[in-house]
């Protein structure tokens, strides 16, 4: 039996990678013991991460290299977490920043949050990224030429 190609199997729906909001108490050391019983417990790597702070608690932004694997580890531990799915986008010289929000802008796709991922082994930075649609999103960027990553793409 032969095998569809992956672009077939995907269809219009491009790449998805899950991304956690984990909720902290904005103390000293807390996200120290977050990311070091997710190294600890499960041999787990940040990818990506975002930290959004107020005087009461912070918002951690997170992708992982294991996501299953650090969102069990998550719950077990109590700390409240959001799972969504989120892009993950190439730039580059001729796909820079700027033209993604043009691409996206014109087709009156918000941005909700954007941050960059710890640098890949072959150096071209990448951004993930969350839109009010992120399925038209990523078809609107593939067609454009930006590459988009899946999780098994993260595993460095």
């Amino acid at each position: 039996m032969s095998r569809t190609p992956q672009e077939t199997e995907l269809g219009y729906a491009p790449p998805m990678v899950r991304h956690y909001s984990v909720f902290l108490d904005n103390r000293v050391g807390k996200l120290r013991e977050l990311l070091g019983i997710l190294s600890d417990e499960g041999g787990i790597s940040v990818r990506a991460i975002s930290i959004q702070d107020s005087s009461d608690y912070a918002v951690i932004r997170l992708i992982v290299d294991k996501p299953a694997l650090a969102h069990e580890i998550m719950d077990r531990m109590g700390f409240p977490v959001c799972e969504t799915n989120v892009l993950v986008a190439e730039l580059s010289k001729d796909h820079e920043l700027h033209h993604l929000c043009k691409f996206l802008l014109a087709a009156e796709l918000n941005i909700r949050f954007a941050y960059p991922t710890m640098p890949r082994p072959d150096g071209h930075p990448t951004v993930v990224l969350s839109t009010d649609d992120n399925t038209l999103a990523g078809q609107i960027l593939r067609r454009k030429g930006f590459r988009l990553f899946g999780e098994e793409d993260l595993e460095f």
